[in-house]
């Protein structure tokens, strides 16, 4: 049965995944284990599959969602947000990348890590340099070549492999908005509000799809709503509302000094009318 997401505030928060304390390591384990690290240290990464993004609204889209996660979030230090960016989940994959880079590689279009430092720039994101940690959240932007892929693929991938807490696509073409919950190993489907919105855990906000204009291109795009329903700002649209203020401000004190003026002004008048009588103030 679907989630519902009522009320934020009735939401618990999806557990966290913590690493297990392993066991002693006996002394003739110890020469394999450092093979093993020297293996993983010298394992070559690739940085991208050589595949240009689908569209400029998908160019467009994921430093838009980074902007106004960020936004919401904060303080960098407590997360890391990345889009269009390699995800290296085991050494094997690693491997496989240098030789199947197409069937093998793994690049969200939009991904959060909850309780690292995000502050480091990172060429990809490699688990086992991370302290074990995968995404928390990933957010697809579906095309027409990877529409199978992103609704049906993911669903076992993320939820098997990665176990990523919370899965969410978006089909532009379509204007459908999914996202999932994992729930023993498997994703139950969030209930949106009456909005069309769907209630993040790991971020503690809304995802939804807003229509307007961001970058002077107009159309639908997937944003942040908080709590309160109100929208997650960009940053040109915060300095346009500080813009907006200070004009406002400049037109009220225009105001007053006009005012000001005709007061003045009449104040005069009336002296005059007054001394034309032989009354001086």
């Amino acid at each position: 049965m679907p989630r519902t997401v009522a009320q934020p505030k009735a939401q618990t928060k999806a557990p966290a995944r913590r690493r297990k304390k392993g066991a002693e390591i006996p002394p003739e384990h110890l020469q394999e284990l450092e093979e093993i690290i020297r293996e993983a240290e010298s394992i070559e990464l690739l940085e991208e599959d050589g595949e240009p993004l689908e569209s400029e609204w998908h160019v467009l889209q994921i430093p838009l969602l980074i902007e106004v996660v960020r936004q919401h979030l904060g303080d960098p230090s407590q997360y890391y947000c990345a889009g269009n960016m390699f995800v290296y989940y085991s050494m094997e994959q690693a491997e496989a990348v240098k030789t199947a880079p197409h069937t093998t590689y793994k690049g969200p279009d939009f991904f959060v890590v909850r309780g690292v430092d995000g502050r480091p720039l990172r060429r990809y994101w490699v688990a086992w340099r991370e302290g074990g940690r995968y995404p928390d959240l990933v957010v697809e932007l579906v095309s027409p070549s990877t529409a199978k892929k992103d609704k049906e693929e993911n669903l076992r991938f993320y939820a098997e492999v990665m176990h990523v807490p919370e899965y969410f696509w978006y089909d532009p073409d379509k204007d459908e908005l999914r996202g999932f919950y994992l729930v023993g190993g498997r994703y139950e489907p969030i209930t949106p509000n009456e909005h069309g919105w769907l209630w993040s855990q790991i971020l503690e906000a809304y995802i939804g799809v807003w229509d307007g204009e961001y970058q002077d291109r107009r159309a639908r795009w997937v944003r942040l709503y908080r709590a309160d329903g109100t929208l997650v700002p960009t940053n040109w649209e915060i300095a346009e509302q500080e813009r907006q203020r200070a004009e406002q401000e400049r037109q009220r004190a225009e105001q007053e000094r006009q005012r000001a003026e005709q007061a003045e002004a009449e104040l005069n008048r009336l002296r005059e009318q007054l001394r034309e009588r032989g009354i001086e103030l």
